[in-house]
């Protein structure tokens, strides 16, 4: 007997429920009747007894990959597989079955899958998208269910809508994302051939009306404006009035054409003609046989029965019988050397462009381009004197006006301004200090700073204040360029000025008929002159090296005993002042700058203290700045580069060494090296 309808009494499932409705499945969308609730359970959300429930789209069950959605991570990813079905054909004797290759797009966003079928000329069959892209159901009895991307595999047969297709191969794409997936692909397969096919390849069938084709869009997209350039001469000179020409030849590799153009200079008597040649197809045999119009075609005719014109029927002849065949100029009958008959004109190709070398070096593999020389050398064009300087204006504006019927300025050298003019913290200005050369007492303690502007060879000469001179100070010399002195004013050739190279310590100049003696520079110009020693020659150590190395045998011997005596406690440092009056002393050519660059170069530098609190408190800021946080990174760097500094400055220093021992003379070696800075 049934336990009463009572809570805890009953074995019934409706109890505690409260929904018992059914769900919709139709209702109107857009004002159209349609089903919308088809993926909907039964009875208050509920399965029936017999009903399954079907998956939606389930690439990767709930919980696994990322959160984003479906159609954001797969879209336009697409798995592409290669498949083919077979086709009864009951109605034809020729084939009983045909082959039909087939794409297989399954669209990984949404579940759904494209077959598309590769459309073939000529074929008579309705090709294309065979299956729309949709969700496609399995095949009975689990059609309540979607092919899924794990249903998808190489060498093996897919049921779509009762036909059957067998996938043979995939693309590199799908491959790899299957193999991410966990799936096992099989071997690929091939395609079998259709029977048909293979009977008409066989059989060599043609259509009755053998038509030709001419294909020459190829080579026109190939080698469209591609033109070889040949320089030609023609020697006419054996006709009455003929004399050389020049030509040159253009060779359209878009047609094979040929162009030739006549090389006209300015003077000679001839009218420009627009071209020696029209563009066409040149004949290498020719002017005979002459041809007539119509007589050289592409394609020749038979008349098949029937009068000329009106009421006649005609083909194609494909044996082409009574074809006139002719040959013509190709790329390859074009050489240098060579031969080309113009229409029983000998016309030689002398030259060529670098194009058309690098053609014939990539496609036939030639690699000698020697030039044919054809004409004599130009002779040497006489010399055009100038006029001299007759003192209006710059030298360089005067010769301007003398080279042309409408004067030009002066063009100036842009490249040298550029990198030569100030840049940051290069000034590119070279600064000595100087003294008048003069007799007056007055003017012979007048000191002076004259700059050198390396961008335009500039000086300018400024005095700076002194007490109790009684000189006012100032600028001595506006800026600009300045001639050497002892040259004629009003001459032909340019006057020489004076150059970066003319400046250094204990030079003597003559500015505007002033001289003065350069006594010292600054440290910037100390240091360009040593950074680019090939253009100072007075910075040059080699050239310094070599004068000391010419010093004769008793010279050497006094440089050894004032060394000793110098340096009584073998210490290997001499003062500056003793070394200086000693060089100058050996009359060795040896200028003051000269002597300088050798005290800087093997002095003693003392490196000053660094202010360890300063360069803490600076680093400390800059780190506060930027929130710094990785300290174990940043003393792991520091570490690292301690270690390779303190080996790279080992090196370097094994190096200097050698280097100074190999270049100072043996009697020198330890004394020199430890001058002190002057």
């Amino acid at each position: 007997m049934a336990l009463p309808m009572l809570p805890g009494n009953s074995l019934n499932k409706n109890l505690g429920k409260d929904k018992f409705h059914k769900s919709q499945h139709f209702d109107y969308s857009n004002g159209v009747r349609m089903m919308v609730g088809s993926g909907k359970p039964g009875i208050g959300g509920e399965l029936l007894l017999g009903q399954k429930s079907q998956p939606n789209y389930s690439v990767f069950p709930n919980g696994e990959g990322s959160d984003t959605p479906s159609w954001v991570a797969f879209d336009k990813q697409v798995l592409s597989f290669n498949a083919f079905f077979q086709e009864a054909v009951p109605q034809k004797r020729e084939e009983k079955y045909r082959v039909r290759k087939c794409k297989i797009y399954f669209y990984l966003e949404d579940d759904t899958i494209q077959v598309v079928e590769p459309e073939l000329k000529n074929s008579g069959i309705p090709q294309g998208t065979l299956i729309r892209r949709h969700r496609i159901p399995l095949p009975p009895p689990d059609d309540e269910c979607f092919y899924t991307v794990h249903d998808f595999n190489i060498n093996q047969q897919m049921v779509l809508y009762s036909r059957t297709f067998m996938v043979t191969d995939c693309d590199p794409f799908t491959r790899n994302f299957l193999r991410k997936m966990g799936v096992r692909l099989n071997p690929p397969t091939s395609t079998p051939l259709d029977p048909y096919s293979n009977l008409r390849q066989e059989k060599s069938m043609k259509p009755l009306r053998p038509y030709e084709r001419l294909d020459t869009l190829k080579q026109f997209l190939n080698h469209d404006r591609n033109v070889l350039r040949f320089y030609c001469h023609w020697d006419d000179s054996e006709n009455m009035f003929g004399d050389p020409r020049e030509l040159t030849l253009h060779y359209f590799l878009a047609d094979d054409t040929i162009e030739i153009r006549e090389v006209i200079y300015p003077n000679s008597g001839r009218d420009a003609t627009p071209k020696f040649l029209h563009r066409s197809k040149l004949p290498k045999h020719a002017p005979n046989p002459k041809r007539q119009p119509g007589d050289i075609t592409d394609r020749t005719v038979l008349n098949v029965f029937g009068p000329m014109g009106q009421g006649g029927r005609y083909i194609l002849d494909s044996l082409k019988t009574g074809a006139v065949h002719e040959q013509f100029y190709k790329d390859s009958d074009l050489t240098l050397g060579g031969i080309v008959n113009v229409w029983g004109r000998r016309v030689v190709i002398c030259d060529c462009d670098n194009f058309t070398k690098e053609f014939y070096r990539s496609k036939y593999g030639i690699e000698d381009f020697s030039p044919v020389q054809y004409k004599a050398p130009l002779a040497p064009k006489p010399p055009r004197p100038v006029p001299p300087y007759n003192g209006f204006g710059s030298e360089e504006d005067s010769l301007c006006s003398c080279q042309g019927l409408l004067p030009k300025p002066p063009q100036k050298d842009f490249r040298k301004l550029m990198e030569k003019d100030r840049q940051g913290l290069e000034s590119n200005v070279l600064r000595f200090m100087g003294k008048m050369v003069t007799e007056n007492p007055i003017d012979r303690d007048r000191l002076f700073i004259i700059s050198f502007y390396l961008s335009d060879d500039t000086i300018c000469v400024f005095e700076p204040p002194q007490r109790n001179t009684g000189v006012l100070a100032g600028k001595f010399l506006e800026r600009g360029r300045v001639k050497k002195p002892g040259q004629e004013l009003f001459k032909s050739e340019m006057s020489q000025y004076f150059s970066a190279q003319d400046l250094y310590v204990g030079a003597r100049i003559n500015l505007n008929n002033q001289g003065f003696q350069l006594i010292d520079a600054d440290e910037y110009a100390f240091n360009y002159m040593e950074q680019h020693a090939e253009e100072f020659p007075r910075a040059n150590m080699g050239s310094i090296i070599s004068k000391i190395r010419s010093i004769p045998e008793d010279k050497q011997n006094e440089i050894k005993q004032f060394l000793t005596l110098s340096d009584p406690g073998n210490t290997g440092l001499i003062p500056y002042e003793p070394f200086r009056g000693l060089l100058v002393g050996l009359e060795c050519g040896l200028s003051e700058h000269e002597v300088m660059m050798l005290g800087r170069c093997f002095c003693e530098r003392q490196q000053p203290e660094a202010e360890v609190g300063l360069m803490l408190a600076v680093a400390q800021d800059h780190l506060r700045k930027k929130h710094f946080e990785s300290f174990s990174d940043m003393t792991r760097g520091v570490i690292h580069t301690l270690k390779h500094r303190h080996t790279g400055t080992r090196t370097r220093r094994y190096t200097h060494v050698y280097t100074i021992g190999d270049a100072v003379p043996s009697y020198m070696e330890e004394k020199f090296k430890g001058v002190p800075p002057f």
